[in-house]
């Protein structure tokens, strides 16, 4: 028997489990508000960051203008990576939801 033959009867076997597969459930009371609470502080606060990020990526482009090409070359470069971490931020829980469901 080749080692494909037993890592395609073993994946067969593990296909055929079932395993409990729960929806997920806030808990009762002041903890679940308390969840609710610090995820928004962390929405809120990622935005505020990626403002801040993008005021500083334009100082740098404007300031790397005059004869610092690099700076500006490096502010430039950090607008993909604000609009990815923006993105994120928004869309996090649905981009977890589309993965766990």
């Amino acid at each position: 028997m080749s080692v494909h033959t037993v890592v395609l009867e073993f994946t067969d076997f593990l296909s055929q489990i079932e395993l409990p597969d729960p929806e997920p459930m806030a808990p009762e009371g002041p903890l679940a508000d308390g969840a609710e609470t610090m995820l928004a502080w962390m929405k809120w606060g990622g935005l505020v960051g990626a403002v801040g990020c993008g005021m500083w990526v334009g100082i740098a482009m404007i300031v790397g203008r005059r004869n610092r090409n690099n700076m500006a070359i490096e502010g430039a470069l950090g607008i993909p990576w604000i609009v990815g971490g923006v993105a994120m931020v928004l869309g996090a829980a649905s981009f977890v939801g589309f993965f766990v469901s």
